[in-house]
């Protein structure tokens, strides 16, 4: 039987400290994970110290909740606030592995118990239609790691249908009426099957466009074609909570009238002064706006932020940044020479709306200065 060797702990040991058994350790030391302080030349005993047994247990409870092994490799030898990164990105596969098993379970459920299929049919103003289409399809998301904002949601209605799109960083919205014959439907609609539609939309005649939801299954009839599709799999954000967080229910604080063709030619102007900022480590362009002392809207120059307080709440002292493209966006999605731009502060989301239209409107985070 070999000797206890002095200080240190047996692979025994260390397995009933950590939680990890025996075979698992000897897999950690193979896979380099978790070498031993000392291996017996002759015996081929392996041998840790006190302090591989924090490590020993940090590597049994990234086992336990199904991190990969380069990961629990880099995690034994990082830094903590490293370790926490590497646990939030562990977490968000998880949450989203959950999701996508929720969807493959309900899918298999109604394999084995098929449930019937339940059709709702909408007739809608091709013109109308379009401008909903024209008022979100920007806020679309193009991330590949965010597949379920990859759309466009149809939250069919008694009386309407209400579009909405984000990318995390926007959030339009628009409602269209609507003759609903069927229960009501959520349904994420491809983008690509979005931009079809709108090109036929182009060449519509007056008669209503006819749009079928069968479950997954689209169908839009305009002018005499027909275009078919599949409703993406994946859950939408819940939207409505997303729009009480960032606007509330209560009147904005500032309701400020929007030039929109001064504005537009201010933002566009390649001389336009911005502010440099970073975000995710890509420079970042951003645009500030102020109000002058008659309360008008006007793009300020950054030398201007020096001479106020950027969290001043009142009057002229009111500025915040955005992104310029993606107000410009706004503007051209909302249409008309005049708007109206609604602000709590700074840092507050801003909602871009058409005059006396409460149903189409787009939300923009601001950037702090």
């Amino acid at each position: 039987m070999p000797g206890v060797v002095s200080g240190l702990h047996s692979i025994g040991e260390l397995a009933r400290a950590s939680g990890l058994t025996v075979s698992a350790l000897r897999f950690y030391d193979s896979a380099g994970v978790l070498a031993p302080a000392l291996v017996d030349p002759v015996t081929g005993y392996r041998w840790y110290t006190d302090e591989q047994v924090g490590p020993a247990r940090l590597v049994a409870g990234l086992r336990r909740v199904g991190m990969p092994v380069p990961e629990i490799a880099a995690a034994v030898r990082a830094e903590p606030a490293e370790v926490h990164r590497l646990l939030d990105a562990h977490l968000r596969r998880l949450v989203d592995g959950l999701a996508d098993a929720r969807r493959e379970i309900v899918r298999l459920r109604a394999l084995v118990d098929p449930a019937p299929t339940t059709v709702t049919t909408l007739l809608l103003s091709p013109a109308e239609l379009a401008a909903a289409l024209d008022a979100v399809r920007f806020a679309v998301g193009v991330d590949p790691e965010l597949p379920a904002l990859s759309g466009v949601l149809l939250d069919v209605e008694p009386d309407a249908v209400r579009l909405v799109a984000t990318d995390r960083h926007r959030l339009a919205l628009a409602r269209a009426g609507a003759d609903v014959d069927g229960p009501p439907a959520r349904v994420l609609v491809p983008v690509d099957l979005v931009d079809r539609l709108r090109l036929l939309l182009d060449n519509a005649d007056a008669r209503p466009v006819r749009l079928t939801v069968a479950d997954v299954d689209l169908r839009a009839e305009v002018a005499g074609r027909t275009l078919t599709g599949t409703a993406l799999p994946y859950d939408f954000p819940d939207y409505r909570r997303l729009l009480r967080e960032a606007v509330g229910e209560r009147p904005a604080a500032y309701r400020i009238p929007v030039d929109v063709v001064a504005l537009r030619t201010a933002l566009r102007d390649p001389a336009a002064p911005t502010l440099a900022r970073e975000y995710a480590g890509t420079p970042l362009a951003v645009s500030v706006l102020g109000l002058d002392d008659s309360g008008s809207l006007r793009l300020l120059h950054p030398a201007e932020l020096s001479t106020a307080d950027p969290a001043a709440d009142a009057g002229s002292g009111l500025r915040f940044g955005v992104n310029g493209e993606y107000l410009l966006d706004a503007l051209d999605a909302a249409g008309g020479p005049q708007l109206v731009l609604e602000v709590d502060g700074p840092i507050a989301p801003l909602a871009v709306r058409r005059p006396n239209d409460e149903d189409t409107f787009s939300v923009l985070m601001p950037i702090r200065l």
